[in-house]
């Protein structure tokens, strides 16, 4: 069985000046234009395509790799718009129509926008929806990753940064649940349709999950520790920055919260590697 708008393994049945043919059971067979065609394909090889739609509405496949596939959410820039809505480039031939019904606000060409792929139930046809909040499921720490492994506390996820809030940004989690970093978690620059990693943070009641930037805790503190024995041994030892000093100054130097540096100094003090002041920290001298 064949599946519209994702990838499908099929065999080659026909050879013809213009592509290949490729058996797609009850669906017919369906033509890979000799553009897609890889070098030395013949019939009885299986391909794996992409199936989607051509300007007629028939099956037809391609070995290029789109932006997104059905169940994607996705940053796309509009192409072009009609009285009918928005075509997104997603990276095929076609481009992915989005209608009027499906956007928040009037899609504009030339602006990208946060969206998901999906199947028009009525059409059969594939489309993108901004209306992504209805496609996010909530989350709760029994729900497992891609690796089989619990949404825990430090766990660590794919985002997709959706959009800007009074409270920080709103985050799409492993292309599935609803997150949120808050204001005081970002020492970045972040924009709508940036993917980067996260951890998990804490999981609400209502299923939706804050996350950072960083590890959390005690394995941050650790990993950014190495980061400040490096900055001391490339400063002659020394640097101005205490646990008494502003948290914005350290915000603004290292890329992190000022309770983190205060762990990092706690790890790197242990172990007996840097002496501490009121101004700042010094490494020891045996390790200069």
């Amino acid at each position: 069985m064949i599946t519209l708008g994702n990838y499908n393994t099929l065999r080659i049945v026909k050879k013809v000046d213009f592509g290949l043919y490729l058996d797609g059971g009850e669906n017919g067979e369906i033509l890979l234009p000799t553009r897609y065609v890889p070098d030395g394909s013949a019939v009885g090889d299986e391909i794996e395509v992409f199936l989607y739609l051509d300007q007629d509405e028939r099956l037809i496949a391609t070995t290029e790799h789109p932006l997104a596939k059905v169940g994607d959410f996705a940053w796309l820039e509009v192409s072009w718009v009609n009285q009918y809505g928005a075509f997104l480039n997603w990276g095929l031939m076609k481009d992915l129509f989005c209608p009027f019904r499906e956007q928040k606000m009037r899609m504009q060409k030339g602006q990208s926008y946060i969206v998901f792929v999906t199947i028009d139930e009525e059409s059969y046809r594939l489309m993108a929806t901004a209306k992504v909040e209805k496609h996010l499921a909530l989350l709760t720490p029994a729900e497992l990753n891609a690796q089989g492994k619990p949404y825990l506390h430090g766990t660590e996820v794919e985002l997709l940064i959706w959009q800007k809030t009074d409270l920080g940004f709103k985050v799409i989690i492993d292309n599935r649940y609803q997150g949120l970093i808050y204001e005081n978690q970002v020492f970045q620059p972040l924009h709508s349709g940036d993917r980067l990693k996260g951890f998990i943070d804490h999981i609400r009641q209502d299923g939706r999950a804050d996350v950072t930037l960083q590890p959390t805790g005690h394995q941050h503190a650790e990993a950014f520790s190495e980061v400040l024995l490096q900055y001391l041994k490339d400063n002659n030892g020394y640097c101005d920055l205490g646990d008494k000093s502003p948290s914005e100054l350290i915000e603004d130097r290292f890329k992190v919260s000022k309770k983190t540096y205060k762990r990092a100094i706690g790890e790197l003090y242990k172990k007996r590697l840097i002496t501490i002041t009121p101004e700042g920290i010094r490494l020891t001298p045996q390790k200069l």
